[in-house]
């Protein structure tokens, strides 16, 4: 027979919890090259470059 809980979890309680389990909004930098807004350590999708280098052919 497995454990049971012996009291019943409060709303605050279960609330309290999952109040970490939210979504973040994404870390955003602007690209040099064109100023368009890019996740960081990622290539550019309007212009295609990564470091001054064309990653992207357009």
């Amino acid at each position: 027979m497995s454990a049971l809980p012996k009291r019943r979890i409060s709303h605050s309680r279960k609330n309290n919890r999952r109040s970490h389990h939210h979504i973040d909004l994404p870390t955003l930098t602007i690209c040099p090259n064109c100023k368009a807004k890019i996740q960081p350590h990622n290539a550019c999708i309007k212009c295609g470059k990564y470091k001054d280098k064309v990653i992207l052919p357009l």
